[in-house]
């Protein structure tokens, strides 16, 4: 961005911040409380963006899936300052269906030769050394990346299938970064050894111990941001759409609304949006060049398809979630919500499952009707062996749209058009997921928006496409046994 800093007053500034997902009303909490007037809008009903909780007849959901951990300790301290004793501490199991067997999740050594047997296991092995020792000379693809660390065999038992299910594309398409960003410091060997072995000097606290999670689901701590936001003056407008932004030059002066029917300016001093890259270039007026405009076209998403069941059972598994990597079923990753919080649960003598479908806009799981959707997930459901006698006694169904922003053979460079076109606004600055078209977990949104306030009052100089680039991703938290200090943020490398 050039110059973002303005000459005049925080108390004379006005922000529009276009999204109330995570990005967004953090962005709008950091400005409020420093006194600036803010404007969100929403075009959704409900806040959080894709960190939201739906509700059917008092059944609360998480769309996703969404564990609550952070290195970022200004993420950290948001967290428990906004939920305090609402904030729960929960287990965390899950595990991997694949060739009718379900595999502990981190993977763990037993249970893994186990199921895989004493030849699989070799072959497993044999692959492994095999491309330690003449490995992929350049790492482009995804497929080429996790083949160098994990072999070819473990690699299509454990990443192929899956992640073709979550991006619809095949896995030597996928670019490397992305692998890179989500999976940097692992190899079958350290994982191998982290499942037999505690590092000498620290004590492991890994993703399967625990995990923090609001007691109705991620979307009770953005509605109670958006309470403190209102409670201070600020404004938080639902089911609006952004039509147009009117800029002039370098700067965009305000945004065009279509408020309960009628069309409404909201004028601004300055403009952070958390909107999907594709749809901000669009609505800008005049247009950007046609350059930028082309290479917006080639950026892409991946949504996907929530199916909630609820049956006549309690407890009829474990796990928090279950990643379905069999071929066999479309289904890619189940949910139990019982066991993320009993609070999104009424009837305790009942359980209510998220079965996640990706796909694509249009495509023909999308277009499926919802009646034929809760019909496949329970067929799925009893095939994959889950239901343990109970029965579906009602469903529901919730699409998200650009849920995951793909890193295909082509994003990259045409990105590279678009921050450059970006950088040259004054007071436009592009925020969280969607707004960077970055596979970015919540408490790295929140942190673009942290450092979108500061850019903006003068506070930083930051990089927002930088934030989480040089990141390393485990399946792991390693404290000091002497300072108990948080040395790497744990992720799951099988996290869509």
């Amino acid at each position: 961005m050039t110059n973002l800093q303005s000459p005049i007053s925080r108390t004379q500034r006005h922000a529009i911040i276009i999204g109330a997902g995570p990005a967004g009303l953090t962005a709008a909490w950091e400005l409020i409380r420093r006194g600036v007037k803010v404007t969100v809008l929403e075009k959704y009903h409900l806040v959080g963006g894709i960190a939201r909780t739906e509700q059917y007849k008092g059944y609360f959901f998480d769309i996703g899936g969404h564990r609550f951990f952070t290195k970022v300790n200004q993420v950290n301290k948001l967290w428990s300052e906004w939920m305090g004793d609402e904030f729960l501490l929960r287990p965390r199991i899950s595990r991997i269906f694949y060739d009718g067997k379900f595999f502990d999740y981190p993977l763990r050594a037993f249970n893994a030769l186990f199921n895989m047997g004493l030849w699989r296991s070799f072959l497993i092995l044999l692959s492994y050394v095999q491309y330690r020792l003449f490995p992929y000379k350049q790492e482009e693809t995804f497929e080429q990346w996790v083949t160098n660390r994990f072999g070819k065999r473990l690699f299509e038992i454990f990443f192929k299938t899956y992640t073709e299910k979550v991006w619809g594309i095949p896995t030597s398409e996928i670019r490397a970064e992305w692998a890179a960003q989500r999976i940097k410091g692992l190899s079958l060997f350290s994982a191998i050894r982290n499942a037999l072995f505690k590092p000498r000097g620290e004590e492991i606290k890994t993703l399967i111990e625990e995990f923090h999670y609001p007691k109705r689901g991620p979307g009770m701590m953005w509605e109670r941001v958006t309470e403190l936001v209102r409670e201070r003056g600020g404004r938080v407008i639902m089911e609006v759409d952004a039509v147009k932004g009117a800029r002039e030059g370098n700067r965009v002066t305000g945004v065009e609304a279509v408020v309960n029917g009628k069309r409404e300016l909201f004028s601004a001093t300055d403009i952070i949006s958390s909107a999907p890259l594709t749809e901000l270039l669009a609505k800008l007026d005049p247009p950007p060049p046609p350059d930028v405009l082309a290479s917006a076209k080639h950026l892409s998403y991946r949504d996907f398809i929530t199916v909630v069941l609820i049956l006549d059972k309690p407890d009829l598994f474990h796990d928090n979630w279950i990643y379905i990597h069999s071929p066999e079923v479309k289904v890619g990753r189940i949910q139990n919500f019982s066991n993320w919080s009993p609070y999104m649960i009424p009837d305790p003598s009942t359980t209510s499952l998220g079965l996640e479908y990706f796909c694509t806009e249009g495509d023909e799981l999308w277009r499926t009707a919802d009646a034929e959707l809760v019909a496949l997930g329970k067929r799925e459901l009893e095939l994959i062996g889950l239901t343990f006698g109970a029965d579906v006694i009602d469903g529901t169904v919730v699409r998200q749209l650009k849920a995951y922003p793909v890193y295909d053979a082509v994003y990259a460079r045409h990105l590279e058009v678009i921050k450059k076109y970006l950088g040259g606004f004054e007071n436009l600055q592009t925020i969280g997921r969607n707004g960077l078209h970055k596979y970015n977990n919540q408490d790295h949104s929140m942190l673009t928006a942290i450092y979108a306030v500061e850019n903006m009052l003068g506070l930083g100089q930051h990089d927002l496409w930088e934030v989480n680039t040089e990141r390393s991703y485990h399946e792991e938290v390693r404290i000091s046994a002497q300072d108990k200090r948080v040395e790497e943020k744990p992720v799951d490398i099988l996290e869509a």
